[in-house]
């Protein structure tokens, strides 16, 4: 099994742009960088979805993690291969999608929500788990499928997550966060989401201390 470890990050929170669109790709993505974001999930429900990831990746600098989500297929996982794409993110466990963004030494972050879809994708080599949605299992239920889990799987909390429940999930020691209409919503101007990334990222410093 290739399990594709997660880089370390000083905030290992994904910022989803779902809606985003190729033209304003480099405006949103150069702000959420400059503020400290490192990774970057354009879902592929998005308009033109891999010319904005091949934007994202060529304009974003080393140690960025830079891919796709709601990726389905394993031609989805060769597509964000030819762009340049390190980061697959699922809604659902295909073990075929998993193995082929590993085989491509891609990190993987399928979705899960039982204890069963958690082991499966485990088994499939991910990278780790986005627990989704997390507004509906909260901090406890993550919690409790987590103690049966590889201890080598990153863990994140997806769906209803702001700077306003960091605390709740860092009481169960959860750190990574993937986060979406919080940060940015379709057509959203960069101003605005650089403003809501500062904000973001002030939150998490003051829950987790600055400086990880």
């Amino acid at each position: 099994m290739n399990r594709i470890p997660f880089p370390p990050m000083k905030y290992p929170l994904i910022a989803i742009l779902r809606g985003l669109k190729p033209s304003e790709t480099e405006g949103v993505v150069d702000a959420l960088i400059e503020s400290g974001f490192t990774a970057i999930e354009i879902p592929l429900n998005s308009p033109e979805p891999f010319k904005s990831i091949e934007t994202a990746v060529k304009m974003a600098p080393d140690g960025c993690l830079i891919g796709a989500g709601t990726v389905l297929t394993v031609e989805d996982v060769n597509r964000l291969a030819d762009v340049g794409g390190r980061l697959m993110v699922s809604p659902n466990v295909e073990p075929d999608v998993i193995s082929t963004a590993a085989a491509k030494g891609m990190v993987t972050m399928p979705g899960v929500f039982t204890p069963t879809e958690a082991l499966a994708a485990a088994s499939a080599g991910a990278t780790g788990l986005k627990f989704f949605p997390a507004s509906v299992l909260g901090p406890a239920g993550i919690q409790a499928i987590r103690a049966v889990l590889p201890a080598e799987l990153e863990i994140a909390a997806v769906g209803g997550v702001s700077e306003k429940n960091f605390a709740d999930y860092a009481a169960i020691g959860l750190r990574s966060f993937g986060l979406g209409s919080s940060l940015y919503k379709m057509g959203m101007a960069a101003d605005e989401v650089r403003a809501r990334a500062k904000t973001t990222l002030e939150a998490y410093d003051a829950v987790y201390g600055a400086g990880q």
